[in-house]
């Protein structure tokens, strides 16, 4: 891991890890209704201040939390047109089947290029630090699948234009 990496990574699990004390809170308008409150965001004081955790200007983590639900949405590392292109195409595909990742939500924060919502009942259900990790092996791991994709584009155009090449010698 990077040096630069980890101390970001710690960062937003430290963050996350307070903001995951999420608990049942109806709505305050409607009754017997509990929709997340960072989404529709009815009640100012049921909100929490977001946080931003920045590595650098292009890949930064926002967390928004409120008294039921949490919403984290990740800037990618994007350094050239390539990989702006494969991180669309890449987030894009897993947003598509956003209702096989139940925290996953269908449309990125503006800014950002994936988000996840996760709700009271998701930490009913599931283990608190299993959600934790699977954010933070996520957040590892795109970084990694990028870069492959780029490499492996890179190996196939190359292989691609030395045959176009070979027909003109």
């Amino acid at each position: 891991m990077a040096a630069t990496l980890k101390p970001y990574l710690n960062a937003v699990r430290t963050t996350l890890e307070a903001a995951m004390c999420l608990e049942n809170f109806y709505s305050q308008r409607v009754e017997r209704h509990n929709k997340p409150e960072v989404e529709i965001r009815s009640s100012k004081e049921v909100l929490f201040t977001p946080l931003e955790i920045c590595r650098n200007d292009k890949e930064k983590v926002l967390i928004e939390g409120s008294i039921n639900s949490l919403r984290m949405s990740i800037a990618i590392k994007q350094a050239d047109d390539i990989e702006k292109i494969l991180c669309h195409k890449f987030m894009r595909f897993m947003m598509m089947r956003a209702e096989n990742f139940f925290i996953l939500r269908r449309k990125p924060i503006e800014g950002y290029d994936i988000s996840f919502l996760i709700t009271n009942y998701h930490t009913e259900q599931m283990y608190k630090h299993k959600l934790v990790d699977f954010i933070m092996e996520f957040m590892t791991e795109i970084d990694k699948e990028i870069s492959e994709m780029k490499l492996c584009l890179n190996g196939r155009g190359r292989i691609s234009a030395v045959e176009f090449l070979k027909n003109f010698n």
